[in-house]
């Protein structure tokens, strides 16, 4: 598990307790206790703090990009797991600059599979896949979308400087799947009345 991926689970744990708690408690506990219980050898905890601190005070905004893009799921009634993950995601995508798109959401995606159920990763996928194609529209594109990453290539298979400075631009990253939300639970059909 890379760092960053264990720091975005100890924030989601962090996060998931405090609103499990009524959004009441010493938040730098929970993280404290957090990280000596699931990451003792952890060498970042102010990544974890700085992102835990920074979805709070920025939560309503956050909550409300939540809202808007999941319009069929009341904040209240998205599972306390899901709601959390989406935060972050959320926060991620919107609010910081240094982490790509592409690696917010598919963390998000990752903390969704591991801790949420069964549908949770396609839920995560489609709410934080339409705040990203909102973003394109509007034109919010980061910088760091902007650049092109070199891709990786077997050694020999390199292309020779002056075929490198021919070549076309790299399309855009394709756009994260459309929304599916939980399955809503389904009514009993209605009992036919004997004749």
């Amino acid at each position: 598990m890379s760092n960053r991926h264990l720091a975005r689970t100890v924030a989601m744990q962090s996060l998931y307790e405090w609103d499990f708690r009524g959004q009441q408690g010493d938040l730098d506990a929970i993280v404290d206790s957090n990280m000596k219980e699931f990451a003792p050898d952890f060498d970042d905890k102010g990544f974890v703090t700085g992102l835990v601190k920074n979805i709070i005070e920025n939560q309503a905004k956050v909550d409300a990009i939540i809202t808007k893009f999941a319009p069929e799921w009341p904040l209240e009634q998205i599972t306390n797991v899901d709601r959390n993950i989406l935060r972050i995601g959320a926060y991620e995508l919107k609010f910081t600059d240094e982490i790509p798109s592409k690696v917010a959401i598919n963390e998000a995606i990752e903390l969704a599979k591991t801790f949420g159920g069964e549908s949770s990763g396609r839920f995560v996928n489609g709410v934080l896949g339409a705040v990203y194609k909102d973003m394109v529209v509007k034109g919010e594109i980061k910088e760091v979308d902007k650049v092109d990453k070199p891709k990786r290539v077997a050694e020999g298979d390199a292309p020779k400087p002056e075929a490198a400075a021919e070549a076309p631009a790299a399309a855009p990253a394709p756009a994260p799947v459309e929304p599916e939300a939980p399955a809503k639970p389904k009514k009993a059909p209605a009992k036919k009345k004997a004749a």
